[in-house]
């Protein structure tokens, strides 16, 4: 609400031709009778412009107001309405009405403040020159803007000041070494956040990541059906897939060597076409269909894979389910550990990295976080490269995961 302000005329009394209401820009005024407010005018009555012109002032004890009825801040519902002030005389029970003008009184901030002295323009900075600049001949837009800088300007430096100091007493209170134990144990929590339940008390390699925690009962029984056409695959439709690349180089590779035993030879079928389901999702960026992996993925593993594996989001109004860096992290320490039992719980990463097309280090650094050993040797016979290729080992007792940041050496200055 408005307020009428106690103010002091400085110039010719009779030239005044409406009374100022005030309201202030940051906040709403509590006590207004210790408020005392300077009303100025423009001294040019012959410019029809200029000779309406008012500035009115007010100071409290901690800051200083200016408001004005021309230039930037004005407010245009002065030039939209007439505002006016009632005095009610309670004796004579009569009202007079007199007009008023509404101004929007705003912080002076110390910066706002023009130097005359020239020697001190020379000394500022090219932003605060840039700051005067804008102040004398500036749009209206850009003053705004300015003024909204400096207001958040004062905001940032008191929260710096505050962060510093609370960082000080932390400091204090913990200790160097505290924090930096804290922060590393900080690094082992944030990587377990993707990795599968692991059991470290194991007395066995298939109880370390339980093949239950990959694929509950419900979930396994769903595969049997997609599956089925991967149990009894023969050599020429193997070469057909791997022509037309519907599969993933590991899954091409596991199908010419699928065990004689039919249940075990539909146990390995289901847990391929799930790795394959995996490592296809995790190539969508914003899943945008409500059956990500098509009409032929069950229900229930498409559902796994949109809740367990994607991260929701806002965008444009809509809520959105995204693979993150994060959840791409995550499939593939689930890939990882998925290829762990379908090959005796011995992988190879680069045929993993290749699929997922990921750097080297980010899977070696995925697979020394779920506790695996690793090692070299030359890549599989059915692959056309020599290099060497990264295999992870499952193997008892687990070793102690060290973050990649915990081992970095710091350079010698030359």
């Amino acid at each position: 609400m408005a307020a009428a302000a106690r103010w002091c005329y400085r110039g010719d009394p009779e030239e005044a031709q409406s009374a100022p209401l005030v309201q202030f820009s940051n906040g709403k005024l509590q006590n207004s009778e210790n408020m005392d407010f300077t009303l100025y005018k423009s001294k040019d009555a012959t410019n029809p412009r200029k000779k309406h012109q008012r500035i009115l002032t007010s100071e409290t004890d901690r800051l200083s107001y200016v408001g004005k009825n021309f230039g930037s801040g004005v407010l245009k519902c002065n030039s939209l309405c007439r505002y006016f002030v009632g005095v009610l005389d309670k004796d004579a029970g009569q009202m007079e009405v007199y007009n008023a003008e509404l101004f929007n009184m705003q912080p002076l901030l110390s910066d706002d403040l023009i130097d005359d002295d020239p020697s001190d323009y020379q000394n500022k900075s090219y932003r605060e020159k840039v700051d005067s600049c804008i102040e004398a001949f500036g749009t209206n837009k850009q003053k705004r803007a300015l003024n909204s800088r400096r207001m958040h300007q004062v905001g940032s430096e008191t929260l710096n000041v505050a962060v510093t100091k609370a960082a000080e007493n932390i400091i204090e209170t913990k200790g160097v070494a505290a924090l930096v134990s804290d922060a590393a144990q900080d690094d082992l929590q944030d990587v377990s956040l993707f990795l599968p339940p692991c059991q470290e008390d194991a007395d066995r390699p298939e109880n370390v990541y339980r093949f239950e925690d990959l694929l509950s009962p419900a979930e396994y029984e769903a595969l049997q059906t997609p599956a089925a056409a991967l149990v009894s695959i023969t050599p020429e439709e193997i070469l057909k897939k791997t022509e037309e690349k519907s599969h993933c180089s590991f899954v091409l590779e596991e199908l010419k060597s699928m065990p004689p035993s039919e249940d075990r030879a539909d146990h390995k079928a289901r847990c391929l076409w799930f790795l394959d389901a995996l490592i296809k999702f995790s190539f969508q960026k914003v899943i945008k269909k409500k059956h990500a992996m098509g009409p032929d993925c069950p229900h229930v593993i498409n559902s796994k894979l949109m809740k367990n594996f994607t991260a929701l989001t806002y965008n444009n109004g809509r809520i959105q389910n995204l693979i993150s860096a994060s959840m791409k992290a995550k499939i593939t320490a689930y890939v990882i550990a998925l290829a762990l039992h379908i090959n005796n719980f011995q992988t190879d990463l680069t045929v993993l990295q290749r699929d997922m097309k990921l750097r080297e280090n980010r899977i070696l650094e995925i697979a020394k976080a779920m506790k695996l050993k690793i090692s070299k040797r030359k890549g599989p016979s059915g692959l056309t490269d020599d290099e060497d290729h990264k295999l992870a080992t499952l193997s008892l007792p687990l070793p102690v995961y060290k973050p990649a940041g915990s081992q970095r050496k710091r350079r010698k200055m030359k």
